[in-house]
């Protein structure tokens, strides 16, 4: 039979049982953070202070990934008037200096800030801590083949691409890469070391 992972169920079991209960600790701890940015950018922007964003997980599944807004509440809309800045090859749209970021939303993006609601998503059960980049519908409706297999393994917050220069790496073959060493190279000595690096890559802003 074929397996599109390596790694056992029973420890997958055990990685998302250990990662609930580091988010919720995460959580707590993060949440005068949230409210914190939460008030900024609500009395420096309109619209909602979170954003949240329809993406692909785990065999494909549909959910909603939730961020704190750190782009103007018409971002989607006017996506297509920036396609030419796109930095990114393949499927996937991204700008370093997004002109849509507000002014708070540029340090939210720097530090990953605007990454901890993410953490409601780790005890909801569609996202893990450490993992591949969860994808947009868009995005996947023009993977190869081959790309499908980074859907073999719950999406993560942080994971190898992030902590390897994410704003350098712009070919969207090398992000693959990086997503399936991970899925074959998969242990929790790996995600412990990419934990460690995502603290230090944070506090720089460089991920």
């Amino acid at each position: 039979s074929f397996h599109s992972i390596t790694a056992s169920h029973i420890k997958l079991y055990v990685k998302n049982g250990i990662e609930k209960i580091f988010a919720s600790i995460l959580l707590i701890f993060s949440l005068p953070i949230i409210i914190l940015c939460g008030i900024l950018i609500k009395f420096t922007s309109t619209g909602p202070v979170l954003f949240k964003q329809k993406r692909v997980g785990l065999h494909g599944r549909l959910f909603y990934q939730y961020k704190l807004r750190s782009m103007v509440v018409n971002a989607e809309e006017i996506k297509e008037q920036y396609r030419t800045l796109n930095e990114q090859t393949g499927p996937v749209f991204k700008i370093k200096d997004d002109p849509r970021l507000t002014k708070v939303g540029k340090y939210l993006r720097k530090y990953s800030l605007d990454e901890l609601p993410q953490l409601f998503n780790i005890l909801m059960g569609s996202m893990t801590l450490i993992g591949p980049r969860p994808p947009v519908p868009s995005e996947v409706k023009e993977y190869k083949d081959t790309h499908h297999r980074r859907l073999s393994m719950k999406p993560g917050i942080t994971g190898l691409w992030q902590v390897s220069g994410r704003n350098k790496i712009q070919d969207f073959d090398e992000w693959v890469k990086l997503d399936m060493e991970y899925i074959d190279n998969w242990s929790f000595a790996l995600d412990f070391r990419i934990a460690l690096k995502t603290v230090s890559t944070v506090l720089s802003g460089t991920g």
